[in-house]
């Protein structure tokens, strides 16, 4: 049998060729270099990040027979024999097939005795935590005074287990888990050494798969490369680890922002007859909920595996932030639960169905005209005084009481009776229509950053602007044409075309009214008797922040 893991082949020999844990690679490097050398290190950390690796190339650093440093040669003997396993004065032992203290004092006998060959004699104990208490008690004298030729090297993933009075006679460093950026780069590295065929996508989801472990990724790719008969394509690799097609996620995202609720059943159905795991499944909806959190942010933010970035920043322009965070919660919460459901399907569905009902009516405030009212005025700062008789008893604040403002409507909001409904010819007359009519949810939203083009007897023809075209839907473009005949009272078809636009949208000017309402507001709050009284008896001022216009 010649063939040989990728894991075991592909183990690192040196720092170089270490992939990530840079923090503790500079400081071994370092104290090796400058002959700064402590008599036990303890490496921790979860599977597979390298902690049996460093310690076997510290092995190789000290007992190199051209001298300690930190690149050994690997090409002596001392070298070739500890990446062989072989070297006599390197005592690799597995803490957890001798748990017992007459195993480990049988180790120790041996200790005062020097190198047979070697520089050092080196005791590398791998999972050091399951050691019973009395062997770590025998342990304990010569790991803190060991002879000079004498190093232990420690690794564990549990260093919570270990003894108080372990951990501080040894060095420690702790290796963190490897990014999908790090194990997906090295993956594609040894694909293209290897000669073997292979799909970048189909890398990420081995990269992501390995949950940080490079260990875990050489061992799934190796298993991928069997299962595709020397090719790494994407669908084989998700029909291997068990996870989905991202287009699936997108699509549900998409039609969740629809309201498309027999869409969202159908695609339900069909991942239920493909037998995928629920949770893995919510596992892909709460990372994409945090990728368009992120496409909200800023551009250029998306991590390099994700592979459908263009659509994660459309839905990140039709999703507020507000609900973004609401369904990432509401979406944790459902993979703690699905457990608990009859079963992963019922409660996946029912989730969504949870996502549903929390969606807000409209995707943007509702035209109609707005009441202003403002919180309790901020009391900033009270001064209390001593007073004489007679005393002035104190001011009640007045009831606030909401406060109608009076709108400047555009002059196209004066909504046409849909008997004899005409489209208007003032200056913004597309407002003038979307205020007539009963539109909601993304429909509205779509509508409402759209200007007017041209009509005629059957066509309404509107332009939107490209950074908004995410908003274009077939579905919602006909719910607007069924609404427009509806009020014009004839037949007549929307046409949405999408190109730079000059021109304010309703959107626009609705936001620009709304500003408007709240400056008045403000300005009517700060001359009313009773804020004033409360301003002069309290030494207080108006917080202006906290005036909000209200349905």
């Amino acid at each position: 049998m010649n063939y040989q893991v990728l894991a075991r082949k592909w183990r690192p020999r040196n720092f170089e060729t270490m992939v990530g844990q840079s923090h503790v690679l500079k400081a071994l490097s370092n104290a090796l270099r400058d002959k700064r050398l402590h008599h036990a290190y303890l490496f921790t950390g979860t599977r597979g990040v390298g902690k049996t690796t460093i310690a076997r190339i510290i092995a190789k650093c000290l007992n190199c027979e051209q001298g300690v440093s930190s690149t050994p040669c690997g090409q002596c003997d001392n070298c070739v024999s500890i990446d062989k396993g072989r070297c006599v004065d390197v005592l690799e032992v597995d803490a957890a097939s001798r748990t017992k203290v007459e195993d480990t004092r049988e180790l120790l006998d041996n200790v005062q005795y020097a190198p047979t060959r070697s520089r050092y004699k080196i005791y590398l104990i791998d999972e050091v935590h399951m050691l019973s208490g009395h062997s770590f008690n025998a342990l304990l004298k010569t790991l803190e005074e060991p002879p000079a030729h004498v190093i232990f090297l420690l690794a564990t993933t549990e260093p919570q287990r270990l003894p108080v009075t372990v951990l501080s006679r040894c060095l420690q460093f702790h290796l963190k888990h490897l990014s999908v950026e790090q194990i997906a780069a090295h993956l594609q590295q040894v694909l293209t050494s290897e000669q073997e065929r292979f799909e970048e996508q189909a890398v990420y989801e081995i990269a992501r798969a390995a949950q940080g472990s490079m260990r875990d990724a050489l061992s799934l790719l190796d298993q991928a490369i069997a299962y595709g008969n020397g090719e790494l394509r994407t669908l084989d690799v998700q029909a291997l680890i068990g996870t989905i097609d991202s287009q699936y996620i997108i699509s549900l995202l998409q039609k969740l922002v629809a309201r498309d609720v027999q869409g969202l059943l159908q695609l339900i159905a069909e991942l239920a007859e493909r037998a995928v795991d629920f949770q893995a499944v919510l596992s892909e909806l709460i990372s994409n909920l945090h990728y368009i959190a992120l496409a909200q942010i800023a551009n250029d933010v998306l991590p390099v595996s994700v592979t459908e970035r263009q659509a994660i920043y459309e839905l990140a322009e039709q999703f507020s932030p507000q609900d973004v965070q609401l369904y990432y919660q509401i979406a944790l919460i459902g993979r703690r639960d699905l457990p608990l459901a009859p079963n992963a399907r019922d409660g996946f569905e029912m989730m969504v169905l949870r996502l549903l009902a929390f969606m807000p009516d409209n995707g943007l405030p509702s035209s109609k005209s707005k009441q202003a009212v403002a919180t309790p005025p901020q009391v900033e700062k009270t001064i209390f005084r001593a007073v004489s008789s007679p005393v002035v008893p104190p001011v009640a604040a007045p009831v606030a009481k909401p406060v109608v403002m009076p709108v400047e409507k555009p002059i196209a909001e004066a909504i046409i009776p849909p008997a004899t409904a005409t489209l208007p010819t003032e200056s913004d007359p597309w407002s003038a229509l979307l205020a007539a009519l009963n539109l909601g949810g993304i429909t509205y939203a779509l509508a409402s950053q759209c200007v007017f083009k041209s009509l005629t007897d059957d066509n309404l023809v509107l332009n939107l602007s490209p950074k908004h075209k995410a908003l274009l839907h077939q579905q919602h473009i006909e719910f607007l044409s069924n609404a427009v005949s509806e009020h014009l009272g004839h037949n007549c078809k929307v046409v949405i075309e999408v190109a730079e636009v000059a021109a304010k949208t309703p959107a626009i000017l609705l936001q620009e009214a709304k500003s408007k309402e709240r400056e008045v507001a403000i300005q009517q709050l700060q001359q009313d008797p009773g804020v004033q009284q409360l301003a002069s008896v309290f030494d207080a001022k108006l917080d202006v922040q906290s005036v909000e216009l209200l349905d």
